[in-house]
């Protein structure tokens, strides 16, 4: 059974589909000719045949990068271990890539997946928040690794400009998840909700491009002091193979800012959904409704409003 709210292209069901019959009725309204002849609902599949394209080569750049960074550490390096050796010390970049890049891409975009949008905004909240604590967690593990190495091996920490800027993303990005918390909470004024949000986007992308750029410059300088004979400028495999892994990154880091800055593919607010969802059902319970970016649209417009109006409460109450 198709649950309660389902769009294929432009066409949204207003009801649940009990029965095969009904099903295969729909597909076929919804890839026949005549359900494609309006321009604006062509470009609204097109869009989201743009998105799928879009997302699954960020998976791609994603997933190919974890691979390339074990076959480095594993094949070039000296492998994993926990034994304050450079075994410990290949632990930073593998759970950098994995963790602070990738999870926290994931998290940038779980909003936008189309497939999620019939989870309530909570939900997801938690989710998103889940996705960037899991981030935190290998980030730091990492740079524990890294530290131990150090210390183990009598070698200076915080020396060099990418440990900086490493420790920096870092602690701005722990105070990102405790302000993210503290937005989540259902006492915090509305007022206070819409003046951080927009916050919370700008720093969230900037930190998480400003990561690929220090994950960028730490693989840079560890051919450079790891390669030896020959040297880095000598473009030995090893190297090639982790330049090709810092091209992949970045490949990765643009297409999911992409995906996180289209209007077109913002998630309808849950006021939105629930209005297409609940606003008649003709006589066949199929609607062709507005395309998703107007939704989103309409429903900010509501919400600063809503905002607005809240907001002079507060001041009034306060008055």
């Amino acid at each position: 059974m198709l649950q309660n709210l389902f769009a294929v292209g432009h066409v949204t069901l207003l009801r649940p589909l009990h029965t095969p019959l009904e099903i295969v009725v729909v597909v076929k309204y919804c890839f026949s000719p005549v359900s494609l002849c309006c321009c604006s609902n062509t470009e609204e599949m097109e869009s989201y045949k743009h998105f799928l394209a879009v997302l699954s080569a960020a998976a791609a750049f994603g997933i190919v990068s974890i691979i390339f960074v074990l076959r480095w550490v594993l094949h070039y390096r000296e492998g994993l271990a926990w034994d304050g050796g450079l075994g410990e010390f290949n632990w930073h970049p593998v759970l950098q890539i994995s963790g602070f890049i990738f999870l926290n891409g994931a998290a940038i975009i779980v909003f936008r997946l189309p497939w999620t949008w019939r989870c309530s905004k909570l939900i997801m909240k938690f989710i998103h928040a889940g996705l960037n604590l899991a981030a935190f967690i290998c980030a730091t593990i990492s740079f524990v690794a890294v530290f131990d190495f150090h210390n183990a091996a009598k070698i200076p920490n915080m020396y060099s400009l990418h440990s900086w800027l490493g420790l920096a993303a870092l602690v701005l990005f722990c105070l990102q998840i405790v302000l993210s918390v503290i937005y989540l909470m259902p006492f915090t004024p509305a007022s206070w909700r819409a003046a951080f949000m927009p916050l919370h986007v700008f720093f969230g992308r900037s930190l998480f491009g400003s990561v690929i750029a220090v994950a960028l410059m730490g693989i840079t300088e560890k051919l450079i002091f790891g390669l030896s004979n020959p040297k880095y400028k000598d473009s030995p495999p090893e190297a090639v193979f982790v330049n090709v892994m810092g091209v992949l990154l970045v490949a990765y880091g643009v297409a999911i800012l992409w995906i996180s800055t289209r209007t077109s593919w913002k998630r309808p607010s849950d006021l939105a959904l629930h209005t297409q969802h609940t606003s008649g059902g003709g006589e066949d319970n199929i609607k062709v409704g507005p395309s998703l970016s107007q939704l989103s649209d309409e429903a900010e417009a509501e919400g600063r409003v809503d905002v607005r109006r809240r907001g002079h409460k507060l001041d009034d109450q306060a008055d």
